[in-house]
């Protein structure tokens, strides 16, 4: 069974960068639709951006301008650049694409 793993998440401190990288355990299967959400300790999951199936990329409005979503075809990962990171972008960040959810990543930001 195909799962997404996701990596590249750390403790940052504001201000800072990180890149979220999130790809299928099996090449057979294809990111074209996604999704990044996160959820911080003690609050809802929450979605952070979509890579929609027609190529568009929607932001949640707390993080416009800040994060960036990209797919890499050749290497069918998805990533989500974020800078100018803020505390409250502390979260476990997950990916999910056609009903397949990632373990997670931790991101923590902190001075």
């Amino acid at each position: 069974q195909v799962q997404l793993v996701e990596s590249g998440g750390g403790l940052v401190q504001p201000g800072g960068s990180l890149r979220l990288s999130c790809a299928p355990s099996k090449n057979t299967f294809t990111i074209d639709s996604m999704a990044w959400h996160r959820q911080a300790p003690g609050k809802e999951r929450k979605i952070v951006a979509m890579l929609t199936s027609a190529g568009s990329i929607i932001y949640t409005d707390s993080v416009k301008g800040r994060f960036i979503l990209s797919r890499d075809n050749a290497n069918n990962t998805v990533y989500l650049q974020m800078n100018n990171l803020k505390p409250e972008d502390t979260a476990r960040y997950y990916c999910t694409s056609k009903g397949i959810w990632g373990q997670g990543t931790e991101v923590t930001v902190s001075s």
